[in-house]
């Protein structure tokens, strides 16, 4: 499909791995994983190339873990692990619909992924193939929030779209509080001194050192991954 005129050419995803069970408590839904990949290929389809990053919780949480009295570095090693579980389950979805995925790991686990190269990733991107990273950093008391500001930065994405259950940045949690209100636009410095949770201050930082925006959107609206790179949609960006 001809390349359409889009806001950004490179853009990396990142969701949680709660958005991948659906409404069960735990693990993978599959048709909610389906309906995901659906919307990363209609991004794909308009010629953006795409990496992604998606989190562990569905399966395993370090800090959980780390609280129920688990020595915190293997419990988030575990986590790493879940997060490329979620990966795979991923690639599985996408190339069901006959787009060409690489999972590619922070932890070497040859038989099921590609060790991280940052060149390697790069040209994978170029060839208009979706790069899923997986395994975090691949260093313990870093999140996947950070993991994913980090490769956007390595692979020269233009944003962050970071998919939540809800369409923005609100100054307080609009599920318990109907009068919260949401910001079109708020800073990086902002987000950080209100404790807004948009993703923990290490991500934000290292997204305001670099002059990184983050797009915070609804991943449970459908097209409105798609939407927000036609220039339409409601979303809170993250700026300088």
């Amino acid at each position: 499909m001809a390349d359409q005129d889009t806001t950004y050419k490179r853009v990396l995803l990142k969701i949680s791995g709660e958005a991948l069970m659906g409404d069960q408590g735990y693990g993978l839904h599959p048709p909610t994983v389906a309906r995901i990949a659906e919307e990363v290929k209609s991004v794909h389809d308009m010629g953006v190339e795409i990496c992604m990053v998606i989190g562990g919780g569905n399966i395993f949480r370090g800090l959980q873990g780390s609280a129920q009295g688990m020595e915190r570095t293997t419990a988030d090693y575990m986590g790493m692990l879940a997060t490329v579980m979620n990966a795979l389950a991923m690639q599985a979805a996408l190339e069901a619909l006959k787009i060409h995925t690489r999972v590619i790991s922070a932890i070497r686990m040859d038989e099921v992924a590609e060790p991280y190269i940052r060149r390697r990733a790069v040209r994978h991107l170029e060839k208009k193939r979706v790069c899923i990273f997986a395994a975090g950093t691949g260093n313990p008391y870093f999140t996947t929030d950070t993991a994913a500001t980090l490769r956007a930065n390595e692979m020269s994405c233009e944003a962050i779209f970071k998919g939540t259950k809800v369409d923005g940045v609100y100054d307080k949690d609009p599920e318990k509080h109907p009068d919260a209100v949401r910001y079109d636009k708020i800073s990086y410095d902002d987000v950080l001194q209100k404790h807004l949770g948009v993703m923990d201050a290490s991500a934000i930082a290292l997204a305001r050192d670099n002059d990184l925006p983050i797009i915070v959107f609804s991943l449970d609206e459908p097209g409105g991954f798609k939407g927000i790179l036609a220039g339409e949609g409601t979303y809170t960006e993250v700026h300088g």
